[in-house]
């Protein structure tokens, strides 16, 4: 078991480096203690620590201390050394089997999302797998609403004017499309309830890059047997938006190093 003196001592020291942020980045010993929650003394030894390491600095003239560049490298590196399919693959590994039958990443090319990254149980012998590299048009799916939604209106066009329908029950007039964009917008995911492959409801989310453009969605499928689709939403709508935004977090710290966004 992990030393708890240790445990509690890396605990204090990243409470300190936590408690600057961009509206407070100079504070003082004493307004590091309670940011931090630490008592005074605790937080003295912390800050000259810190600041011996070179991940604190003194402001001339002051008794305040601010951030270095030094502590880019705590995150920067890791956040760059993959790419955004590495990121997701935990995170979506973590919502198969218990909130959904497959998780996916996609991004978009064109008129069609491209999946880059899948984990999936329980739909195997049905024909309704997807690989990693499989296209689908992105006006009648979930995962392309999600990133449409957050496209200009010319770029929305231009997608949906190059589209095929996938099936008899897909939206293919241009009017009856762009009004459940503003929808998808309003409510930050999109939802395909059995549009594109007979048996499967899907809820997605964009991941946006720091100016609001999609680089990628993840979506969340079952089979249509196992739950009826506002039970399904309850549960996975909420975690599909948070592992948009906690991929959305990463590719904003990695200043969209690891990443292009669609345009």
């Amino acid at each position: 078991m992990p030393d708890d003196t240790a445990a509690r001592a890396a605990a204090n020291l990243f409470a300190a480096l936590k408690a600057f942020d961009s509206d407070s980045p100079e504070l003082t010993i004493a307004e590091v203690a309670g940011r931090a929650g630490l008592d005074r003394c605790a937080a003295f030894g912390l800050v000259h620590t810190l600041r011996m390491l070179g991940y604190l600095a003194a402001v001339s003239g002051t008794c305040r201390f601010r951030l270095t560049l030094k502590c880019l490298e705590l995150g920067y590196t890791a956040l760059t050394s993959v790419d955004l399919q590495t990121h997701a693959r935990p995170l979506l590994t973590a919502l198969v089997p218990d909130v959904a039958d497959a998780a996916s990443l996609g991004m978009l090319d064109g008129p069609d999302v491209v999946c880059i990254e899948r984990v999936q149980a329980g739909l195997g012998g049905q024909d309704l797998e997807r690989r990693i590299g499989s296209r689908i048009g992105a006006y009648g799916s979930a995962p392309g609403q999600a990133m449409l939604a957050y496209l200009s209106p010319k770029r929305q066009i231009a997608a949906l004017e190059t589209s095929e329908g996938l099936s008899e029950r897909t939206l293919v007039d241009l009017d009856p499309l762009t009004g459940p964009l503003a929808l998808v917008r309003e409510r930050g995911y999109a939802v395909s309830d059995r549009k594109n492959a007979k048996g499967l409801r899907t809820v997605a989310a964009p991941v946006l890059d720091p100016e609001g453009a999609p680089v990628a969605s993840v979506s969340l499928t079952i089979r249509a047997a196992r739950l009826k689709l506002d039970d399904f939403l309850a549960s996975a709508a909420p975690e599909v938006v948070r592992v948009s935004k906690e991929l959305g977090r990463a590719v904003r710290l990695s200043f969209g190093v690891i990443t292009r966004p669609c345009r």
